[in-house]
Parts: structure tokens; C-alpha cells; sequence
């Protein structure tokens, strides 16, 4: 079984084909996109790029283009000062289901 590292939004990710995960926003029109290889495990054995491998790229389809997600609650409280503030924020995701390693 193939397993690689790629770089999007800022992360990395372990991905494996058939695999569906969430990831930063991607402005991208197309229903399939492709993310060049950091690390290819297979086998047992271990290729690192430097940055990326040559010739090895990772396609992915796009399931749902936007996803909100958990909601984050950021909260500002002074005591015995009647300050409270109150702010929550939701990121927008992709969700994106691994197709190919080759």
C-alpha cells in the first residue's frame, strides 16, 4: 500500500488512495487536482524529496469545494470589571477524497 506527504495551506498530510480528508480552502475550478509528493512510503521503504520527488504526483478529487467547520470560540474576560467579549469563527474547508498515487 502507497502512502505519501503532501503540502497544502500550509500543512502537511499523510495521505493513501481511496482517503477522504479535510483541508484548507482550495481555489481551484476543477473537479480533480494534483499535489506533488513530499515523502512516498511503499513497501516498507521510504523516499524523501528534497524539497518534493521528481516525477511522482498525487491526485485528488474534489468532493465538496466548501465546508464550514467546527466552530472556534475565542473569549476576552476581565473580572470584576463587567468586560466580556465574545467571538466564534468558523473555517471554511475542502473535503477531498485521494484517488491516485503514481
Amino acid at each position: 500500500m502507497k502512502k505519501a506527504v503532501i503540502e497544502t495551506g500550509g500543512k502537511q498530510y499523510l495521505v493513501k488512495e481511496g482517503e477522504t480528508l479535510e483541508v484548507e480552502k482550495l481555489n481551484s475550478d476543477k473537479k480533480q487536482i494534483s499535489f506533488e509528493a513530499l515523502l512516498i512510503i511503499e513497501d516498507g521503504k521510504t523516499k524523501v524529496g528534497s524539497p518534493i520527488i521528481q516525477g511522482v504526483s498525487v491526485l485528488a478529487e474534489i468532493v465538496e469545494p466548501e465546508v464550514k467547520g467546527d466552530k472556534v470560540v475565542a473569549i476576552r474576560y476581565k473580572a470584576k470589571k463587567r468586560v466580556r467579549k465574545v467571538r466564534g469563527h468558523r473555517q471554511i474547508k475542502s473535503l477531498i477524497k485521494i484517488s491516485k498515487i503514481s
